[in-house]
């Protein structure tokens, strides 16, 4: 067998283009290091939450979101401020974020805590979820209306935003001035 280097160098091309897909596909932050990011220095204590059906029918109602919400992944700060971690489907796989949100009810950060596609793992770059800074469960939150897509990732960018849109509405049906 005679070795032809012409058919090896056309693999370049191919190597070079699936490396910043695979080098930037996987993201995973563990929820203390989340907690932290989020409202550093802060002690936060669990806070489970138990919704009722007709909360949870409301949350999907506003936000289109079926995957179940997970009530015992709710933390708060000492302030007030809420820590909260969910999921919803990016493309093909789960996407795990952690929402903070405010004493006052506005958004403090997004985080994505794990992102495992090959494809849009842009929604992980804070120019894309500062967007989502300071809005509160009035706003519209929808992609496209006040939250802005990333060709290429438009299924995980409408997903967290309906993701975000839901912990917003639970917030204001549940946690909104518990103590």
């Amino acid at each position: 067998m005679q070795w032809k280097p012409a058919a090896t160098l056309m693999l370049v091309p191919v190597a070079a283009l699936m490396a910043p897909a695979l080098a930037h596909a996987k993201i995973n932050v563990g929820v203390e290091e989340a907690q932290q990011r989020i409202f550093p220095g802060q002690k936060l204590t669990q806070n489970a939450v138990a919704l009722t059906e007709a909360q949870r029918e409301r949350m999907q109602e506003l936000s289109s979101v079926r995957e179940p919400f997970r009530g015992e992944r709710v933390w708060r700060t000492a302030n007030g401020d809420w820590f909260i971690v969910d999921e919803v489907v990016g493309k093909h796989e789960m996407v795990k974020y952690a929402l903070g949100i405010n004493a006052d009810g506005t958004i403090k950060q997004i985080e994505i805590m794990a992102y495992v596609e090959s494809y849009g793992y842009e929604v992980g770059e804070a120019s894309w979820r500062n967007q989502f800074v300071g809005k509160s469960g009035n706003a519209t939150l929808k992609l496209n209306k006040d939250i802005k897509n990333i060709s290429g990732a438009t299924l995980s960018c409408k997903h967290l935003t309906d993701g975000v849109k839901r912990l917003m509405v639970m917030h204001d049906l549940v946690l909104k001035g518990s103590k």
